[in-house]
């Protein structure tokens, strides 16, 4: 019998999408991602932490089938991915509804409508970072 950690999962499976809810930084990503597609700079911004480690929370739940990307010259924007299942359509929408009162993610939102560059060619030209 194969060892756990190599056996193949379905990406939208439970243990797999739970396990993308419950990291802080991911759950302050998608949070962020309901108010539309946002650029990584934004992102690290508003999360102030490095490229780095904001690209290893999105390829997680890029991974998971939580987030999808676009490439706009230097930089990946990012969007919340469709629902593909009734289980994760009701976690997307513990997110509306369950994190509303959580500080931390209101001050994100207030954040990230103040410092986009998302709405213009700023990624593009390395502009939104400076």
């Amino acid at each position: 019998m194969p060892h756990a950690a190599t056996q193949p999962r379905t990406p939208a499976s439970a243990d797999t999408l739970f396990k993308a809810f419950s990291d802080r930084t991911r759950l302050r990503i998608l949070n962020i991602l309901r108010t539309g597609e946002t650029c990584v700079c934004d992102l690290m911004r508003v999360l102030e932490a490095p490229q780095a480690k904001v690209s290893r929370h999105l390829a997680y739940l890029r991974r998971a089938g939580l987030v999808e990307a676009r490439k706009e010259g230097l930089w990946h924007h990012y969007r919340l991915a469709k629902a593909k299942s009734p289980f994760h359509q009701k976690l997307l929408e513990c997110v509306d509804c369950c994190l509303s009162d959580v500080p931390e993610l209101n001050r994100d939102l207030k954040l990230i409508q103040r410092t986009s560059c998302s709405a213009g060619d700023a990624c593009a030209s390395g502009k939104c970072c400076d």
